[in-house]
């Protein structure tokens, strides 16, 4: 059976000239080619056996997106080693938390910053033995005798290759299907994150999954965005070019990705919920800009496209003629302008995952030709576990099982799922590798739905998540979360009402959108706080709570809210770094305005 890092050499060999990695540098694109990225692979490997690096050995890398991630990981990888991702903006506690708890000896840092972070905690870390710096900038001053340069490991490893030229291919053939190549810490929404280990067969099979579901070839582009510490961005950045030979770019960061995808054109696109979000916001906030022509025409041919959006899912992803005629048309005046500004006009693979994404808004972007297929999965089952066919799209649902994956309901709706993908259990913590994965291999997801009479998975929440009102009855967060964020004023909703009266919501506004309303009406604000504070904001969004409990049962309805006032932020421990909300953190730090919302109203 084949491994990553064989993977990894055949594709090298079999298209070593095409485009591996682009990044942006000092305003310029600068692309390696699969040949480079080998060569590179190989030295920085072989660098690490020289520092003692062994099968088994983990080795940390702290960093954002950029091709040297990709590089240390399969060099940890082929060498028998296990890589683990620590997010960039992880506090220095967290960074502690993971190195210690998995025994890194080795960290890879990309700059100034996460040297300072690495080299705070290193004494409390006591399997670290050196930490790797991808950008020595800033640090002349710095003499631990622990900190290495990049280019040293790299050096180190070419001296290996010339003693010994046939060491870098012996230890990728030494590698097995059962080793574990890949520990990822899982978010930790609830609770110290759990290190999800990942062996060589799930990388294999998620990758040949990825050559079964997309069908790329190196002429594809994908962009990279969200933190490689993500399984949902190894899907695209790591298993799809293994698969395919398609290019990996590699956006400036998480704040320019909407002005990178215009410069890259992806032709596949991941995107979170809330870019998702982000872009329709950012169309609805031009549109409400535009002089009344402008306007005319987009409400109108956006009303064409919701009527085409309609036809397309009925006719199995295509345009049947006469429609084919009106969506060009449409093209003209509208949809493709909207899809070039967006940089997505050359994307033929759209895909939202990592949260649940708001209906209306998956409806929008049919609308404007972006048909957006839905993914669900976690970092247990290596990402995917189910995605929407072009062919069978579902509004509402997560598509159906991916190939090998085994699905099944337990006795109280929760998702279980059994196959290659499913994981080998968390590291060094056997109690919840026992309450996740069952003695007949069933993994136990924690997510809550059904299964329809086409073989399609429904999401209903988190099980953890479902709230029981004081009236007994169940509901569902998410559901109503996602309804309401489908509004262009409203960035996060956090939905509460377990065991209590009736519901409540703390909402975020989405300051761009909020900020140019009240600019257009000439109300005066300064801070993100102050607008949050204006009666007349609160009632704009008063507004949208209205529209949404119009949709919903009584006992589902919002009857009270609060504006948070603050945006939300991965470095404060609000969000996770693909932008999940930490509902209980939320809930404590805000204690007082969850309390306002039940107190006595006289």
């Amino acid at each position: 059976m084949t491994t990553l890092p064989a993977i990894l050499r055949e594709r090298c060999r079999a298209t070593p000239d095409h485009v591996a990695t682009r990044e942006k540098r000092l305003g310029i694109w600068r692309e390696h080619t699969w040949a480079q990225l080998f060569d590179r692979v190989r030295a920085f490997g072989l660098g690490l056996t020289a520092l003692g690096v062994e099968r088994g050995d983990r080795v940390a890398i702290q960093s954002e997106d950029r091709p040297e991630w990709l590089i240390a990981e399969y060099a940890t990888i082929a060498v028998g080693g296990a890589s683990v991702g620590i997010y960039s903006t992880n506090p220095a506690a967290e960074v502690q938390y993971i190195l210690s708890h998995s025994g890194a000896r080795i960290v890879v840092a990309e700059d100034q910053e996460q040297v300072d972070k690495a080299l705070a905690v290193a004494d409390r870390c006591p399997s670290l033995r050196h930490i790797v710096v991808i950008d020595p900038k800033g640090l002349r001053g710095y003499e631990d005798p622990r900190l290495l340069r990049w280019e040293d490991v790299e050096r180190l490893g070419r001296d290996v290759a010339e003693r010994d030229g046939a060491r870098f291919d012996m230890l990728i053939d030494e590698r097995r299907p059962d080793e574990v190549a890949m520990i990822v810490y899982t978010s930790g929404t609830t609770g110290p994150p759990k290190g999800a280990m990942l062996t060589q067969l799930n990388l294999t099979t998620s990758v040949d999954l990825a050559r079964a579901l997309w069908r790329a070839s190196p002429d594809d582009r994908v962009c990279s965005y969200l933190p490689l510490c993500h399984v949902a961005e190894k899907i695209f950045t790591v298993f799809l070019p293994l698969a395919s030979g398609a290019s990996a770019n590699f956006a400036e960061s998480i704040d320019t990705v909407t002005a990178n995808l215009r410069e890259v054109e992806p032709t596949i696109f991941l995107g979170v919920p809330r870019i998702w979000e982000k872009m329709a916001a950012g169309i609805q906030i031009r549109m409400q800009d535009a002089d009344p022509p402008k306007r005319l025409v987009f409400r109108a041919w956006l009303a064409v496209g919701h009527r085409l959006a309609r036809v397309w899912i009925a006719n199995g992803g295509r345009y049947p003629f006469p429609w084919s005629l009106l969506y060009r048309l449409g093209w003209l005046f509208l949809y493709g302008p909207l899809q070039r500004k967006l940089g997505l006009a050359r994307c033929r693979i759209a895909v939202s995952g990592a949260a649940p994404i708001s209906p209306d808004l998956l409806r929008f972007f049919h609308a404007i030709g972006v048909h957006i297929r839905e993914a669900w999965g976690q970092t247990e089952c290596t990402g995917a576990a189910s995605l929407t066919p072009r062919d069978d799209v579902r509004i509402g649902s997560v598509g159906r099982p991916v190939p090998g994956i085994e699905v099944r309901l337990a006795d109280d709706g929760e998702i279980l799922l059994r196959g290659p993908l499913v994981f080998a259990g968390y590291f060094n913590d056997e109690a919840s590798t026992r309450a996740a994965l069952d003695a007949d291999g069933w993994l136990h997801t924690g997510d809550v739905g059904r299964i329809d009479e086409h073989g399609h998975i429904h999401i209903t929440d988190r099980k953890k998540d479902i709230m029981v009102t004081a009236g007994g009855k169940n509901i569902a967060p998410s559901l109503i979360e996602n309804m309401l964020k489908s509004s262009p004023y409203i960035r996060e909703a956090i939905v509460i009402g377990d065991r209590r009266s009736y519901v409540t919501s703390l909402v975020g506004i989405e300051r761009d959108a909020v900020g140019d309303w009240a600019t257009r009406r000439e109300i005066p604000f300064t801070t993100y706080r102050d607008l949050t504070e204006r009666p007349e904001v609160v009632e704009l969004i008063a507004d949208e709570v209205r529209r949404v409990n119009r949709d919903l049962a009584s006992v589902e309805q919002i009857k009270r809210f609060r504006l948070l006032p603050k945006e939300l932020d991965h470095e404060d421990g609000e969000l996770t770094a693909t932008q999940k909300v930490k509902r209980a953190i939320l809930q404590d730090r805000f204690r007082d305005l969850v309390d306002s919302l039940y107190a006595s109203t006289g």
